[in-house]
């Protein structure tokens, strides 16, 4: 699988801004179109342009995988309706308090790793997602969906996370999970990765060794 380094809006946290699948990449309103055809040709996706409550956050705020997209409740109705449109995929909202639903799910096509947050609402995940689900925090935190970035051929995780909870993970999303950081450190890996199972895009500021740990988790 090829690795790519980017950045948008001067930034190296592109899973900030930017979610994909195998078949659409969701870019925020306002990015550059050469950036937006770069990007497309390095994920083999076509790219779609939507706004999340009218914000340009699309990482943090989205959740999806080949099957269906949640959204959180602050979602307005005809940015529901866009994406239904563009997509024609499930596009659903999460009946919850917590909007940042991208950093506590984390998901490929097999399986939702879901935060204790949700864990009431994790039927209404996995129906959305058509996955199984598995609710667990990671290393003390909550955050599982800012803690893994995932696809169905590999996945890596926060540094500190202990041997027992990535062997579960792994068992969970039937793939292979190694420990990384990216853009020169930061552990909270989906910040700066954005990636299907044809390509991954970490920040620009990922380095060297950085990029092996990513090769050996997507071998």
């Amino acid at each position: 699988m090829n690795i790519y380094r980017y950045r948008v809006y001067r930034s190296p946290n592109i899973g900030v801004y930017m979610r994909t699948n195998d078949n659409y990449l969701f870019i925020p309103h306002g990015l550059a179109r050469s950036k937006a055809e770069k990007l497309e040709r390095l994920l083999c996706v076509k790219s779609v342009r939507v706004s999340i409550a009218y914000t340009r956050l699309l990482g943090p705020l989205m959740v999806l995988n080949n099957n269906g997209i949640l959204l959180p409740s602050i979602v307005e109705d005809h940015e529901v309706e866009n994406l239904r449109r563009l997509t024609c995929m499930k596009v659903n909202r999460l009946d919850t308090k917590f909007t940042a639903l991208g950093n506590l799910i984390a998901t490929n096509d097999r399986s939702a790793i879901v935060s204790p947050l949700l864990k009431d609402k994790a039927d209404d995940i996995g129906s959305t997602l058509n996955v199984k689900t598995v609710v667990m925090s990671i290393a003390s935190y909550n955050q599982v969906g800012a803690l893994i970035a995932c696809t169905d051929k590999g996945a890596v995780i926060h540094p500190d996370v202990s041997d027992e909870d990535i062997s579960r993970i792994g068992s969970a999303l039937g793939v292979n999970v190694e420990p990384a950081t990216v853009n020169g450190g930061v552990p909270f890996v989906s910040s700066g990765i954005v990636m299907n199972n044809k390509a991954i895009v970490v920040g620009s500021s990922t380095t060297g060794p950085e990029l092996v740990m990513l090769s050996r988790a997507f071998q």
